[in-house]
């Protein structure tokens, strides 16, 4: 432990602790803008800076540790002037149009210049002239924002490990660019959208796709389906100020009946759905050889772009089930409208997602098409238009609705009622789970005693665990989240399988963002371990809530496999709820 002082206030904090955390646990805020507490610190930007007491020097908070009897003085008068001419230095290189950027409202750079009282510039405004690249089908890049963080760098390299961001040139013609200065859709971007969720200005963010939905929920014509994904339940709430965690489920269903949305369906079914077939497929080729072990699951988009990128050669081992998503839009468009007498081709099928991939899913391959396929009838894509958490929080807000003040409402049947298993999918280890909770059913054909496996549960990178089922059946399982966390695992299986060797897992899980899709790249900004914590609690409190809490007991999915898909992973499902995968270069 080390004895310190900060403005006078003594405190001990461990061996280790930067100034700028020992502030914290104290309540004193030192500004920062390159800082996350997701990221290294690496002080780019010298916002932070502090002084010792009786000297000149001043050290940047964030990556100085503290030493015993140290003195700091994190405000004074020289301290503030100083903060105040790096600010207006950033803001001499940073455009002006705030009312027209993205992140207006909710912008660091914003509120660190309102919190200054920085009303006029002493500097020449020195602009760039940098294109917009929006080649990408997911993110849009703004190199012209760029205030040089370099919190989108850091977490695409160094936690994701995707490289597709780097920075390109020197000092004021400094800029940040995707990797080799191709166009961001051409590199090998897996649109996990993290990038997005860590920059503090308009510099990168999703592509916003609200005016289209405006636009089909206007229009006589068309029937507008809406899903929405178990991780926008426990956050949406926090874009209308209340806490990271708070289960808005049924207060959402009736924001987007007002919104204008026809019928209201849950993705958490077709979460359940996905267990069904994803856990069918585990025990065939656990039991009948009928495919490569482990099985690896393929709910996460931005993991399914890097496999196909990265891991090519372990495509046999993915599972070929469908995400939720692509599931609920198959049976929206091949079920559903024939239930209710709705022209497919009428049908608008929209998804409300926490994660930017989504967006570049929905046209992923053909087999986003399986509805028309199926029905041998033009359908378009299964689902027409994938918007985040945030771009739904934007048109609730455009549409002038309280939504915590709405009364709740119910999702429409047969497509909304879910069960536990389906909303724990919003979490790393939550697909797991909710297979384990099924799969030992279907082995087993008895329902398990305690359906709360803790092992898989948590932050840690990589977690491992084996389940028995009890019939001398034991099935190693791994559940990896962060993309830089992924390689590790897979390398391991991919040295056993070369060597010859037994596999070291059966079963494994990925996502591609750290804490799964409850912090995806589409969430509200500012997500950091406190929040996905808390996020998380709400997501199992709405699955020890539910009167169901393995999928195979959703009394809807037995309908729909009775009435429409005869039997999971049978020759139908296959048609609509499965796809297949190809390899792909880095740079396309």
């Amino acid at each position: 432990m080390v004895n310190l002082k900060i403005n006078g206030i003594s405190l001990q904090v461990e061996d280790g602790t930067t100034i700028l955390d020992a502030a914290k646990k104290i309540n004193i805020k030192i500004p920062t803008l390159c800082y996350n507490p997701d990221l290294p610190p690496w002080a780019s930007c010298g916002i932070c800076i502090v002084r010792m007491a009786g000297s000149p020097r001043m050290v940047r908070a964030c990556t100085t540790q503290v030493s015993e009897n140290m003195d700091i003085i994190t405000h004074d008068a020289e301290i503030i002037a100083t903060r105040r001419t790096v600010l207006e230095l950033i803001l001499s290189n940073h455009p002006n149009d705030c009312l027209q950027c993205p992140r207006n409202g909710n912008c660091e750079l914003q509120t660190l210049a309102a919190e200054f009282g920085i009303r006029e510039s002493p500097y020449r405004k020195v602009l760039n002239a940098l294109p917009i690249d929006d080649s990408n089908p997911a993110i849009v890049l703004n190199p012209e924002k760029c205030i040089r963080c370099g919190r989108c760098v850091k977490v695409c390299q160094e936690v994701q490990n995707v490289w597709a961001l780097e920075f390109l040139g020197r000092g004021i013609k400094g800029r940040i660019a995707s990797a080799a200065d191709t166009p961001l859709g051409e590199s090998p971007c897996i649109k996990c959208g993290q990038c997005a969720a860590h920059c503090p200005v308009g510099a990168i963010y999703e592509r916003d796709d609200t005016v289209k939905v405006w636009n089909a929920l206007q229009n006589p014509d068309l029937h507008t389906v809406v899903q929405i994904a178990p991780a926008v339940r426990v956050a949406v709430a926090e874009e209308f100020g209340f806490a990271p965690g708070t289960v808005a489920t049924k207060k959402i269903y009736a924001a987007l009946r007002r919104l204008g949305f026809n019928t209201v369906f849950d993705t958490n079914f077709s979460a359940d759905l996905t267990i069904m077939e994803e856990g069918t497929e585990l025990v065939k080729r656990l039991t009948e050889k009928a495919g490569a072990i482990p099985l690896i699951t393929s709910c996460c988009p931005a993991w399914v772009d890097y496999m196909e990128k990265y891991y090519a050669d372990m495509i046999p081992n993915f599972s070929t089930a469908k995400s939720p998503q692509q599931m609920m839009g198959a049976m929206i468009k091949a079920y559903w409208a024939d239930k209710a007498s709705v022209d497919p081709s009428k049908v608008y099928s929209v998804s409300v997602m926490p994660c930017t991939a989504k967006k570049w899913e929905t046209k992923r391959n053909d087999d986003m098409k399986s509805a028309g396929k199926f029905l041998r009838k033009d359908a378009g894509y299964d689902v027409d238009i994938a918007i985040t958490t945030r771009e739904l929080a934007r048109m609730i807000k455009q549409a002038g609705i309280d939504i915590m003040a709405l009364p709740e409402e119910e999702a429409d049947n047969p497509m909304g009622p879910y069960t536990g298993a389906g909303t724990i999918f919003g979490v790393t280890g939550g697909v797991m789970e909710a297979a384990v909770r099924s799969a030992y059913f279907l082995v087993t054909k008895t329902e398990l005693g305690d359906v709360n496996f803790k092992p898989v549960r948590g932050l840690e990178g990589v977690k491992e665990a084996e389940v028995d089922f009890n019939n001398g059946t034991k099935i190693r399982i791994a559940v990896a989240h962060q993309m830089g966390n992924i390689a590790a695992v897979l390398d391991r299986i991919r040295k056993a399988r070369d060597a010859g060797e037994e596999t070291p897992y059966h079963f494994v899980e990925v996502m591609a963002c750290r804490g799964g899709c409850i912090a995806g790249g589409g969430q509200p900004y500012g997500c950091t371990d406190k929040v996905r914590s808390q996020r998380t609690a709400g997501i199992y409190k709405d699955d020890e809530q539910s009167q169901y809490r393995c999928s195979h007991q959703n009394p809807f999915i037995q309908q729909v496999y009775k009435e429409f898909l005869e039997e999971p992973s049978g020759h139908k499902a296959h048609e609509l709820l499965h796809t297949k995968y190809v390899p792909r270069d880095l740079y396309s």
